[in-house]
């Protein structure tokens, strides 16, 4: 039989729980310093990431830590979710681990830039080959729009012979007004030597900032059926995801 995924209710006690935290700080237009660090915490109600479920359409839990230095945009930051498709996979982690680094700024008034490197960490996960996963980005900001690439120096995500593999990423944040924004992607994922597990996905969302914490509500869909759960869900289908999210 089919499994019918109702978590709603319990996202929604979990939202009013993270929105509660208070940091203590007064909402304050100040100077950013030189180094700065920050901390975050999110709850999602399905773990997405390039269009695939990672927690089999279930709820994950999330947090991470960021280092800027404002005068020359160097960062470094760590980030964690749980996870369930490394343990379907045939391996044994419950966690991904990222890793990452690089340099940020403008390229002239209109132009950003964001180039780095992320190392995606499975701890003891076993899959041969290995689902460790060290990607190199470039990124370029217009205005609320952007496009970056990312390409992989080792084989992609525990995937066979498909060291080389990119994914191509173009988006939109646009500012609706009154805290909210709205959240527009599409992306290519190639892997090389793979073609029958390339494929494209698409994001259409809404996150509206309520000062305390953040709320984001958003459609997902992967144009492929090669990505499936133990009990045949398809992980790239059509489905919404609510996500709450605080940074301190």
């Amino acid at each position: 039989m089919k499994r019918h995924h109702n978590h709603w209710p319990h996202i929604a006690v979990l939202v009013a729980g993270l929105c509660s935290l208070s940091t203590g700080l007064a909402a304050e237009e100040e100077k950013k310093p030189d180094n700065e660090v920050s901390f975050n915490a999110a709850l999602t109600s399905d773990y997405r990431y390039r269009g695939i479920s990672q927690t089999r359409l279930d709820p994950a839990l999330q947090g991470g830590a960021d280092y800027v230095h404002n005068p020359t945009g160097l960062y470094a930051g760590t980030w964690l979710s749980t996870i369930k498709w490394i343990k379907d996979a045939g391996g044994d982690a419950n966690i991904e681990w990222d890793i990452y680094g690089g340099k940020r700024g403008n390229l002239s008034d209109a132009i950003t830039y964001d180039v780095g490197g992320l190392y995606y960490f499975y701890p003891s996960n076993g899959l041969r080959p290995n689902a460790n996963t060290f990607e190199l980005y470039g990124q370029l900001g217009f205005g609320p729009a952007y496009v970056k690439y990312s390409h992989s120096l080792t084989n992609l995500f525990g995937t066979a012979d498909s060291k080389g593999s990119g994914y191509l990423d173009v988006g939109a944040n646009v500012d609706a007004s009154n805290g909210f924004t709205v959240n527009l992607h599409a992306g290519r994922q190639n892997l090389r030597h793979n073609g029958s597990l390339s494929y494209t996905d698409y994001k259409i969302g809404v996150t509206k900032d309520l000062g305390v914490c953040t709320v984001a509500l958003a459609w997902f869909k992967a144009d492929t059926r090669a990505y499936l759960s133990p009990g045949r869900d398809n992980l790239g289908k059509s489905g919404a995801v609510l996500t709450v999210s605080k940074t301190f």
